[in-house]
Order: C-alpha cells, then structure tokens, then sequence
C-alpha cells in the first residue's frame, strides 16, 4: 500500500462540537483527558494522521490534524469519549483547508468563546500543542500553525481592547456570588480544583471577593499548597474533602472527574449553601436542585452574563479579524513556499554537482545561495518549477563562464 503525504494543508481538517449546538451535558460525554489523548495520539499512527491537537475544554471538544478525511479524526476522537458517534455526528461542525485554519485563529482569538474574548482558551491551546509534542504528535507544520496562531492572539490582546475587563467563566463565578449574597454573609467559600482553570478562578475569587476566607482542595495536594501559598489561603488534602463539604457556605469546582462526586446526598441538609460547577462534565450532581437550601448554577448559565465590558469586546471585532488575517496570509505563504524546498534543493545538488566539473569554473557559495534566492523569489510570484529550474541552472552556467 502506497502511502500518501497527507502532511499538506489540504488535507488539514478541524472536528468539533461546542457551546453553540450542544448543552454542558452533551459536551461532558464527549470530553478528552490527558489519558483519553495519550490513546488517541497512538491511534493515529495507524491511520496515518500526520499531526494531532485535540482541545478538550468547558465550551468546546476539538480535534485538529492532518488526514486523509475528517471520518478519521471522529473515530478517533469517538473512540475514547464515552459519547458515541451517531450522537457526535448530529451535532458536530467540520471545516478543512482554510476554513479549518481560520476557525483555529478566531478560537485562540476568544472570537469563538461563549464568553466573547476570554482568553483563558489560549493557556489550553498552549498545553494541548504541548501535550501533542511531548508524545509525537505534533508535525512539523501543525507546530507552525499553533505558534501563529498564538502569536496572533497575543497581538490581539496587545493591540485591541478583546481581553480588556474581567469577563471570562471564572470571573463569571465572583458575579454570580455577589448576585446570590449582596449582603455578603456566606463567608466560606471552598475551591476544590488547583489546575489551569482553578487558579485562574482562585485569583478572581482573591481579587474581587475581599473578606471571604477561602480554602483550597486538590486531588494532589502539592498543587493547592503551592496555590495556598501564593495568596495565604488555607487548604485541606483530598481525605478532607466531605468535611470541607460540610462547612462550606459556598462551593465551587473545578475538576475533571469524569462523574460528578458532590450531589445531595453529601450536602448538609438544611444549611443554606452557593453550588458553583466550573466542571465539563458536570461534577456536581443535578440532584442538589432537589434541594430548597442550595443554589445551584453551571457553566451554561455563568456564560450568558452581560456587561459593558462584554460590549465593548464586540466592537474590537473588525480589528481583531484584521490581525487575523494578517497572520493567515502569513501562515498560506510559508505553507506555499514550503512547497518549493524539494526542487530548491534539488538545484543546489545540481550546482554542487556541476561545480565538479572541470570545463566550469568554481562558483563561491554566496553567488550559489544568490541563484537558489532568486529562484525561490520567482517560484512565489509565478511557480513554473520545470522553467524555474532551468533559468536557474542557465544562471549559474552563465555566472561561471563570466568568472575571470
């Protein structure tokens, strides 16, 4: 069996589902953890997938690579989510070539968040690459991409009001908490999840929630004491976490276990408590709505606030697209010149080979490199590798027998 370069942007594909088609439920089946990923990069070996991401976050579940159709990519992705395919499928958007590059650009951008411009998603997309590179997954043009496209939202936050204010999910949590307690008189509040998401949501809670004694639980509890440190607050290892459960006066979460651990069946009855699930899947069981005593809000319902900050993100859009677009083309013109390397090379070969021969005269490598330039500047403005070829072999013929 012949095996095919799918290594080219044509046969770049994105798969997903997101926010706008599916509710926290849905999206929590189709979730991917470190070692749902782990299987799924090994997996694409043998079908000759040439370069993986997956993003795997609270708004979206995504797999980005290079394949011969995007059919691969949803088994793959299927094959380790506890969703299946026929669902996956009803739901799902797909997008290849530059449309696929496009819609990875505007996610890093927060174009594409349920919260307009919360850029917590580009830390994700930053250790999803990662996670990629470290276990062989990442190709050579995939990493280009990623690194463009963060550079491009870096540029964005830089040079647009996008990322200005506080709104995102985590910050979301400390609105919700001000609307549920104005006259602030629940004071306990317990974090249980440290990682990305959670420091992110600690910091909020910190900055905007002066007086409120906060309190840290992780399953690794190196992690929340690190936290801990950081800000002064207090945490508690895993084994402790029923007791935190129950002095609590609000809780928030921010894991990724696969099932929920906190229902209404390890509540306090009767103590009148704040529920905060940040989880995708849900970690909090929806049977503590069963309970009269208990508020209990997802993730669903933190993203649909609406402020001035979030208004005035929507008028940096036009300006947002336009660095896009500027780091697009960018990305499309290397991939084209990439193209080239193989003849470029193959001209070298020959000149070097030529060099040998004693009826030419011996060419330095700074008028060689000179030809190869100029060859590579004609091949991106009117690519006819055969004539290119030629002209520029004729070229280094001709500079050789000029050369006194």
């Amino acid at each position: 069996m012949i095996e095919r370069n799918l290594d080219t942007l044509s046969n770049f594909y994105v798969v997903g589902i997101n926010y706008k088609k599916s509710d926290s439920a849905i999206r929590g089946m189709f979730s991917i953890n470190e070692d749902q990923y782990r299987k799924i990069l090994l997996k694409s070996k043998d079908q000759n997938v040439k370069g993986l991401i997956i993003l795997s976050t609270c708004n979206r579940t995504e797999i980005y690579g290079f394949a011969e159709s995007s059919d691969i990519l949803i088994d793959l992705l299927c094959s380790e989510s506890c969703g299946s395919k026929s669902v996956f499928t009803s739901i799902c958007y797909i997008k290849n070539y530059k449309k696929a590059i496009q819609h990875f650009y505007e996610v890093a951008a927060g174009l594409d968040s349920q919260i307009l411009g919360d850029y917590e998603i580009v830390g994700q997309i930053r250790m999803a690459a990662k996670f990629s590179k470290v276990n062989n997954g990442l190709s050579s043009n995939l990493e280009r991409l990623a690194n463009e496209v963060l550079a491009s939202s870096k540029k964005i936050r830089t040079n647009t009001c996008m990322s200005g204010g506080t709104v995102s999910v985590s910050f979301a949590a400390v609105q919700y908490i001000k609307e549920v307690d104005p006259q602030k008189s629940m004071k306990n509040i317990l974090l249980v999840g440290t990682g990305k998401f959670g420091c992110n949501t600690c910091k909020n809670l910190v900055d905007y929630l002066p007086g409120y004694k906060i309190k840290l639980v992780n399953r690794t509890e190196e992690k929340a004491r690190l936290l801990a440190e950081t800000h002064k607050l207090a945490f508690e290892p895993i084994e402790k976490l029923q007791d935190c459960i129950s002095e609590a006066d609000i809780i928030i979460v921010a894991t990724n276990a696969q099932t929920p651990f906190i229902s209404k069946t390890n509540l306090p009855s009767g103590k009148p408590q704040i529920l905060i699930d940040l989880s995708v899947p849900a970690n909090i069981h929806l049977n503590v709505k069963e309970l009269e005593s208990k508020s209990h809000v997802g993730i669903d319902e933190l993203s649909r606030i609406k402020d001035e900050t979030l208004q005035k993100r929507f008028s940096e859009i036009p300006k947002a697209k336009e660095i896009i677009n500027e780091h697009f083309n960018a990305f499309i013109q290397w991939s084209e010149m990439r193209k080239n390397v193989p003849v470029l090379k193959s001209v070298r070969n020959t000149i070097h080979n030529l060099q040998t021969v004693k009826s030419f005269n011996p060419v330095p490598e700074e008028r060689i490199q000179k030809v190869i330039s100029d060859m590579a500047i004609k091949m991106k403005h009117d690519n006819r590798k055969g004539c290119n070829y030629i002209e520029a072999i004729n070229d280094y013929i001709a500079i050789s027998a000029n050369k006194n």
